[in-house]
């Protein structure tokens, strides 16, 4: 039976795999997937030989308490790639983890699908370098980024359809309508707070706080999508704030549902701009990070995928103390009592899929090709 490793270190690198595992697997059913993911992947038949919980981390403060961990985890993942004979790998996302992995993966004959394009426009050009010595194929999921990366010598580079659009595929056929007043008798409000202990930590009470605000003087519903691999205590301390609550699987449900939402930084806030609802970006780091993002990374853009793909601020975003509970009100405020505003807000979030069709083939289907050739 071949092999085929698969990295997905982080929850959006899981759901990226996701959009089209089911498939690959159909596509290669001799084949053995095993490496690093979730229990969404394990329960589709991958081996683990890590969680992704224990592989997540935010920012410099977090990854160089993990150094010695992700060392571990490559000499462990490399000696499992020669004692099992593989000779494919499909490394998802996680930058620095995978970009490492691919080196030393290719010097043993593995060829490499790097599944979403590290975000090398953004900061780190060099890596490219990289990609173009150690990667089979690079998979591309913003429209500009093929391009890019080919003039800078990545030879193989495939556009695809960003990954949400394959995961949605049936729920955007049919997007609820939510006109300006729509939320007259209730104003549901999705939070979003993050995938990780610390986001949660630092934004869910902004976001309460701004909620308990502008619940003095307007009818609100609070909704709350849960992050599965947290542990239900990060969220206990406002149990009584939320009205509904929601497990991971049901953020489609959740969007359906809501008129506007709060997010922090991430997947999530393009997932939001697809299913077209107003969504207020947010991020917060620790001092390091942030001295180390404004003194060493030249990118200087915007932050939110929805932003980066329309290439303007279609989402407003908030970054460390601006995200407070005065600025989340005059957002909210702006949008459900202007309504020119957020009929704009809406006509160009209609556009965002539009802008994410990538080229007409099948991921599955090349990478099973890729594998049994």
């Amino acid at each position: 039976m071949d092999s085929c490793l698969l990295i997905a270190g982080e929850k959006s690198g899981e759901e990226h795999a996701m959009s089209f595992f089911q498939e690959l697997r159909k596509n290669s059913p001799q084949t053995h997937f095993y490496g690093v993911g979730g229990d969404e992947l394990q329960k589709e038949g991958m081996e683990l030989l890590f969680h992704l919980k224990d592989f997540s981390s935010m920012g410099f403060s977090e990854v160089i308490h993990k150094i010695p961990f992700y060392f571990k985890a490559l000499s462990r993942l490399e000696k499992e790639v020669k004692l099992r004979g593989t000779k494919t790998a499909i490394l998802i996302d996680f930058q620095d983890f995978n970009l490492r992995l691919a080196k030393k993966l290719s010097k043993l004959g593995v060829k490499v699908l790097y599944y979403v394009a590290p975000q090398a426009w953004a900061w780190k050009p060099y890596r490219t370098d990289v990609l173009a010595k150690s990667v089979h194929t690079l998979f591309t999921i913003l429209p500009f980024e093929k391009r890019w990366f080919k003039d800078r010598g990545v030879h193989q580079v495939k556009s695809i359809p960003h990954p949400l659009m394959l995961t949605y595929k049936n729920e955007l056929a049919s997007i609820p309508k939510k006109p300006f007043g729509s939320w007259d008798k209730k104003l549901k409000i999705l939070l979003l707070p993050g995938s990780r202990r610390f986001e949660v930590h630092s934004l869910l009470p902004e976001f309460i706080q701004a909620i308990r605000e502008l619940k003095k003087t307007h009818k609100i519903e609070v909704h709350l999508v849960k992050v599965d691999h947290l542990s239900p205590h990060v969220y206990e301390f406002f149990k009584d704030d939320v009205d509904v609550w929601y497990p991971s699987q049901d953020l489609t449900k959740a969007m359906r549902e809501c008129h506007l939402s709060l997010a922090a930084s991430g997947t999530v806030t393009l997932s939001t701009g697809l299913f077209e609802i107003p969504t207020v970006v947010c991020y917060k780091t620790s001092l390091l990070n942030e001295f180390i993002f404004y003194n060493f990374i030249k990118y200087k853009g915007a932050i939110s995928l929805t932003n980066i793909i329309h290439d303007k601020m279609v989402f407003p975003e908030l970054m460390q103390e601006r995200v407070n509970a005065h600025q989340l009100i005059r957002i909210i405020k702006t949008w459900i009592e202007n309504e020119s505003v957020y009929n704009e807000l809406k006509s160009t979030l209609q556009e965002t899929n539009k802008l994410l069709s990538g080229e007409d083939f099948s991921v599955p289907e090349y990478m099973a090709q890729v594998i049994y050739e």
